[in-house]
């Protein structure tokens, strides 16, 4: 039967009836009068997620009707027959007046969400958009799983905060979509990966850090080399040291040498005499100036620049140190 045939047929009865409590046939009345016909605009219908719609109910004794849903969680209807779909199921809609009813199947569908990538891999500090679409265009909403490892925001963001793996959910309507997020461990290249200095001198490393986060550095023997926090490194004395790079767990080395210097006097021997004064000149291969001393201050002195002064008659070894280095003069003192 055809909605307009229903239609037709209930205003039919509604003309019809009234006339039939004036008939001779009083049993009938009273049964007709406590039972009646109700039709509906639909007996069956399919909604997304967040439809309304409304049912028409006409009954033969021109009563309004009671409507009750079987699942108010699925579909609710209410008094005047307006059905809201809430979540996936079926309810049943009924429309009772006196004895009579008549009922609409409501199918409420899942609400389809998709998302435009399964899985992602990042550097931390990186940020990427994701995106998702839902069949009913509800709004949706993201979590993450890990946000120690990487965070969304309500635009679908992620950012990368440290190495690992994460789930994205993407959620509307009670339906669900996933990315899995890996936040990649960083790849770290030294320009240097061995130096060698001398005492005093300084280089500054630079490091290539896939994830462009800046390094922690270390030197694990500061009396040798020391480095500061923007990779310079600094030697402070002859010696080995091993100057670290680190990123999220990931590290990489350079092997600092700081060598002892050579150093070159202008003369192995001198013979001066008593209160005269000879410059002892010191070439270092470092650069740095020598430290003097004497073997024996009682028959000749010397100053931090290498001058030498004779005091009485004898012999003395005038030293030249950098560095663990040290060479030395002989100095004869005469009369």
């Amino acid at each position: 039967m055809t909605r307009i045939k229903k239609i037709l047929l209930s205003i039919l009865l509604c003309i019809i009836l009234p006339f039939l409590t004036f008939s001779e046939h009083s049993k009938y009345v009273q049964a007709s009068s406590s039972f009646s016909l109700i039709f509906l605009s639909s007996y069956k219908k399919t909604l997304n997620i967040g439809d309304e719609f409304y049912i028409i109910a006409i009954a033969t004794n021109a009563k309004l009707p009671k409507w009750t849903s079987s699942s108010s969680r699925v579909a609710s209807v209410n008094t005047y027959g307006k059905v809201t779909a809430k979540k996936e199921g079926t309810a049943i809609i009924t429309a009772k007046v006196n004895n009579g009813e008549a009922s609409c199947k409501v199918t409420v569908k899942k609400t389809e969400l998709s998302i435009n990538k399964s899985s992602i891999s990042i550097e931390r500090g990186e940020s990427i958009l994701l995106s998702a679409t839902s069949s009913t265009k509800s709004p949706i909403s993201w979590k993450s799983s890990h946000n120690s490892i990487a965070t969304v925001d309500d635009n679908g963001t992620i950012l990368g905060k440290k190495p690992g793996e994460t789930t994205i959910t993407a959620s509307s309507d009670g339906s669900k979509a996933t990315c899995k997020v890996t936040v990649k461990y960083p790849t770290i290249k030294l320009d240097k990966n061995k130096v060698t200095l001398y005492r005093g001198q300084s280089i500054k490393l630079r490091a290539d850090v896939s994830s462009k986060v800046e390094p922690t550095w270390k030197t694990n023997k500061k009396s040798v080399a020391i480095i500061n926090p923007d990779g310079r490194i600094t030697a402070i004395k002859n010696g080995r040291a091993t100057i670290t790079a680190t990123v999220d767990g990931v590290s990489v080395t350079c092997e600092v040498v700081v060598n002892k210097p050579d150093i070159a006097l202008s003369s192995d021997e001198i013979s001066i005499k008593v209160g005269k004064t000879v410059l002892l000149n010191a070439k270092v291969s470092s650069g740095n100036n020598p430290e003097w001393s004497t073997s024996n201050p009682n028959v000749a002195t010397v100053d931090s620049e290498g001058r030498i002064i004779g005091i009485k008659k004898g012999r003395a070894y005038i030293y030249a140190k950098e560095d663990g280095t040290k060479v030395r003069c002989t100095v004869y003192v005469t009369e």
